[in-house]
């Protein structure tokens, strides 16, 4: 197959590479790390790392060219969900091509983009680049965009503050300006425990749960109605999960404990501050305190599980500016799942998501990217080299 950057089957190669490394998010991702890290330096382009707390996962930082404010990063996430249950047609952590497609997990989200960046590292490192390149590969994106937090902390801290950041999600090549948010809670209900003949003896936690799972209804209805329906989301407004509820032991006892995992994807014109302040009223005034009348033990507890910022969408941006220019593309399109972007634009670096490969086929079995993607993405970047060096 022909292609017409020549450095697409160099990334066709590191995707294979990038593959063969199991990072599902339950597994360490050293090893990918590492691998990566100690090609980057064969090419003398020194890196630094930021763990997770028991040091068994990292995030990859690197610079090519002159360390100053300014430049562009590429991000990536190095971990992939699971391959648990899925019908696969061939070994998920081994590329495979067929038809024009490369298969395997994570080729499309994201480590098609990922390989395409280091692609360019050893043409980056012998040139002469004006306009420093970074890239970031974080840990821990799938399970909530956790690990980039550590990583973009020492880039505020430490490092020269970049002025655009495309993260390279999987967009069939076109711009993203915006996507939505996420916050996610468990909450633990205790009850009273007790024969269902004398439910006044008892407080019955899974009822107490119903309060607020009717409240959080209340809360998306009132959501969607405030929503603008031409802000350019679909849904263009913030939307209720409510994923899982468990409670109880049997039909004729008094509930003790239920528990409530649920959340919020919210667009960029919601404060998730402001509903999870809501819920959290309500429920110290409208569920504990029927509690706690029964027992003091009895109440709710509130746990953040996830917290992932929205992108808010920004035309005239560092980063839209750019990418118009490189790509000739005059619009950007809005996407309701969440991106490692919000972390970095609430950081002071604008972002954009753009990157080779298909959403749909991201998190399925026999999940791939199309070489044809491969090869615009790196087409794309080599139009980002020029400008780097000649900016």
């Amino acid at each position: 197959m022909t292609h017409k950057s020549p450095y697409t089957q160099s990334a066709i190669n590191w995707l294979d590479q990038l593959v063969a490394f199991d990072t599902t998010s339950r597994y360490s991702n050293l090893e990918l790390i590492h691998h990566v890290q100690d090609y980057l330096k064969s090419l003398n382009i020194e890196s630094r790392l930021t763990f997770n707390s028991d040091q068994t996962k990292a995030n990859l930082w690197a610079t090519i060219g002159p360390d100053s404010p300014g430049g562009v990063v590429l991000s990536g996430h190095t971990d992939v969900v699971p391959v648990d249950g899925q019908d696969w047609s061939s070994d998920p952590f081994k590329m495979e091509e067929r038809g024009g497609r490369l298969f395997g997990r994570g080729t499309a989200d994201m480590k098609g983009f990922v390989a395409c960046a280091i692609a360019f590292a050893e043409t980056l490192s012998k040139r002469d680049v004006k306009t420093p390149i970074h890239f970031a590969f974080s840990h821990d994106e799938e399970v909530g965009c956790v690990g980039v937090k550590s990583l973009i902390t020492d880039m505020s801290e430490n490092l020269p503050t970049p002025a655009a950041v495309i993260v390279g999600e999987p967009t069939s090549m076109r711009i993203v300006g915006g996507n939505k948010g996420g916050r996610g809670w468990r909450t633990d209900i205790r009850g009273v425990g007790g024969h269902s003949s004398l439910p006044e003896k008892g407080a019955n936690a899974i009822l107490a749960a119903n309060k607020i799972i009717n409240e959080l209804v209340k809360i998306a209805d009132e959501l969607k109605q405030s929503a603008d329906p031409n802000n350019g989301f679909d849904p263009y407004y913030s939307t209720l999960d409510l994923g899982i509820i468990s409670g109880g032991t049997a039909r004729n006892i008094i509930p003790e404990h239920c528990t409530l995992s649920f959340g919020f994807r919210v667009t960029p014109f919601d404060d998730p501050d402001v509903i999870e302040k809501r819920l959290l009223d309500f429920i110290a005034r409208e569920v504990e305190p029927d509690l706690k009348t029964i027992s003091d033990v009895a109440g709710v507890t509130v746990n953040q599980l996830m917290d992932v910022p929205a992108l808010l969408p920004d035309e005239t941006s560092p980063a839209e500016t750019l990418l118009r220019h490189l790509t000739g593309l005059n619009e950007s399109a809005r996407v309701s799942y969440g991106t490692e972007a919000g972390h970095f634009q609430k950081a002071g670096v604008p972002g954009v998501i753009f990157g080779p490969g298909s959403i749909e086929q991201a998190h399925l079995p026999d999940e791939y990217i199309d070489v044809s993607q491969m090869d615009e993405c790196c087409q794309f970047l080599e139009k980002l080299s020029d400008w780097a060096e000649n900016t």
